[in-house]
């Protein structure tokens, strides 16, 4: 009886149960491959199971990689939008900042002018220069600039406008690496087929939100 044919069928009949339990594993590749073999996306549930299941992976790698562009047009549109929107609140602030003074001013000379008139009718004297130290000294409080004023209340609300305007940017900048972080996640797959798709992705997303922007892009993740 042969005691070591026994013992080498016994290891291959471990070996074989070993190969059959590893089957429903990732496969994890360092190298790059073209192999589909147990392959798992970023995820262990997005595991490619036959020729359906990776293209429709792929399918969805091209999608997501073509929405990167679309995130990155959408911050460039909305950074272009706020700069135009506060020029057009600083002239808009502006035009008005100069009609205030210029009303206050008028409305300081009329005034004065009223209690000229007040104190000729009252001692029949010209006292204009007394009339106009009491026409200042007794202005009412109202007709100085104070916070309600609309220069006052335009930069206020200028300033209001930019934080809202640069909480959204941070936001929109922070989807950006979170997006460029995962994108670099499924080309570090190392496989080919993957690669790809996220080439070809970059391709769509720039044709539909290209918008003349340059085709530059530095090897960077975000």
């Amino acid at each position: 009886m042969d005691h070591s044919a026994m013992h080498h069928s016994g290891m291959d009949m471990d070996h074989g149960h070993g190969d059959m339990d590893m089957g429903g594993q990732c496969n994890m590749n360092m190298l790059f491959t073209w192999s589909t073999k147990d392959l798992c996306i970023v995820f262990r549930q997005w595991h490619i199971t036959g020729p359906f299941s990776l293209l429709v992976s792929l399918l969805v790698i091209v999608l997501l990689t073509a929405g990167y562009e679309g995130v990155r047009q959408l911050t460039r549109r909305y950074e272009a939008a706020h700069a135009q929107h506060l020029n057009t609140f600083s002239t808009t602030t502006a035009t008005i900042g100069k009609y205030f003074v210029l009303f206050w001013a008028i409305q300081r000379i009329s005034t004065v002018a009223c209690w000229n008139r007040a104190l000729i009718d009252e001692s029949g004297v010209q006292g204009n220069e007394f009339a106009d130290e009491s026409a200042t000294a007794n202005l009412p409080s109202s007709q100085d600039p104070n916070e309600s004023s609309p220069l006052v209340v335009g930069r206020d609300n200028r300033r209001a406008v930019e934080q809202r305007g640069k909480v959204t940017l941070a936001a929109l900048y922070a989807v950006q690496v979170f997006y460029s972080f995962f994108i670099m996640l499924l080309f570090m797959t190392y496989n080919g087929f993957v690669m790809l798709a996220v080439a070809v992705g970059a391709f769509v997303g720039y044709l539909v939100f290209g918008d003349n922007q340059s085709a530059a892009k530095t090897v960077a993740c975000h």
